[in-house]
């Protein structure tokens, strides 16, 4: 089962470096991310959310495998392929996985203007190697399910590089 894990910053800038810092520790293994969004609420106060995934390019890459699979049965394995990249394309396009987009905007919407949010879903992790890692960055988390013990942790990691920048 994963967590979900959201943690205000104070511009889109620190969000998308804790990503990036997100994303190298899930090659290193550290940590299995099965989605991240950064929202963003802008200084008119309009939310915008930043997919982390490429969901059309996997649906078509996806597409074209099973196309050109079934398209060497029907022999017309090149058309088989482009048929079916746009089908995985616009399937993978469409795709709403992860973090409901209804739920992200309402959290945006409670963002101080200029700020930006990271929202993750984490199917598992390492923790004593994750938080150091994240914990230059400070943030303050603003929804979780963590447990109550859990939760606490990541915010006194959290603040306390805040508290030490000050």
């Amino acid at each position: 089962m994963a967590n979900l894990i959201a943690i205000a910053y104070p511009d889109q800038a620190t969000a998308e470096d804790v990503l990036a810092t997100l994303s190298r520790l899930q090659t290193e293994k550290t940590i299995e991310l099965e989605d991240a969004v950064i929202v963003s609420r802008n200084q008119d106060g309009k939310v915008k959310l930043h997919q982390s995934a490429k969901l059309g390019a996997a649906g078509a890459a996806g597409g074209a495998l099973w196309g050109g699979l079934i398209g060497l049965l029907f022999l017309a394995p090149v058309v088989g392929m482009a048929i079916g990249a746009a089908a995985g394309g616009a399937a993978g396009a469409m795709a709403d996985v992860g973090v409901d987009d209804k739920f992200l905007k309402e959290l945006g919407a409670k963002l101080e203007p200029g700020s930006a949010a990271l929202i993750v879903l984490v199917h598992r992790s390492t923790p004593d190697k994750v938080l150091p890692e994240i914990s230059k960055f400070g943030g303050d988390v603003i929804q979780s399910s963590l447990s109550d013990d859990a939760e606490a942790q990541l915010q006194t990691t959290l603040a306390s590089h805040q508290a030490a920048a000050v």
